[in-house]
């Protein structure tokens, strides 16, 4: 199971996700730099972890988005090979227009950093099928950025699709009917604001995250 990590300049969460992807496959991930132009052959899952990626100039990700490596990363994903993007990877992909709306300052301006609650929504993705729709998870954010946001009609044709894969269960940022994680139409790339890779291991307060990795990595196998 060859899995990657995509590293910007300002990713702080890089080493995060190379942790919960190496606990999950038992291999390390390749750590991808944002300059190249290839990802490894044959690789089989892909992540955008959390930071600040060019220091959120001009728009959270928009820079990162126009990174050589995305060209690759869209490329595989048009091939059907999972892509997880997580906070400022998140931003990436609706920035690169994988994924539909855009992320805005939180509502307050206030940088939040705490667990939250997530109700699952859809368990029919690659990435969802461990947890029963309706399932209550508890996961950190970390995010200034994370008020999600699209036209009416976007949300209306994203929830009528089945592409909402979790919604915060309290309202935490403004997000628009409180999503927190949105999926392509094909399903197999996922963006979330929250951050499942620091919700592995009881010592770090709880593991609702680590089956999000084994659902999407068991897929895979």
């Amino acid at each position: 199971m060859k899995t990657a990590v995509i590293v910007f300049p300002g990713s702080n969460c890089d080493r995060d996700m190379a942790v919960a992807l190496e606990q999950v496959t038992g291999r390390a991930p390749s750590m991808v730099w944002h300059r190249d132009t290839d990802l490894p052959d044959g690789v089989d899952f892909i992540a955008l972890p959390g930071g600040f990626s060019y220091g959120d100039y001009l728009r959270s990700g928009a820079m990162a988005a126009r990174s050589p490596i995305l060209q690759a990363v869209t490329a595989a994903a048009a091939r059907g090979v999972p892509v997880l993007g997580v906070c400022n990877g998140f931003q990436v992909l609706t920035e690169a227009q994988l994924l539909p709306g855009a992320l805005m300052r939180n509502a307050g301006l206030n940088f939040i950093c705490r667990t939250v609650g997530l109700t699952v929504e859809n368990d029919r993705s690659l990435f969802t099928s461990a947890y029963q729709a309706g399932e209550t998870l508890n996961i950190p954010v970390a995010h200034h950025d994370g008020n999600f946001f699209a036209d009416s009609d976007t949300l209306d044709r994203i929830e009528g699709e089945g592409r909402v894969a979790f919604r915060y269960a309290e309202t935490v940022n403004g997000s628009a009917r409180n999503i927190a994680g949105v999926l392509n139409e094909a399903g197999n790339v996922l963006g979330m604001m929250p951050h499942p890779e620091r919700a592995i291991d009881v010592a770090h307060g709880g593991t609702d995250g680590l089956r999000l990795f084994e659902a999407a990595l068991r897929v895979l196998a």
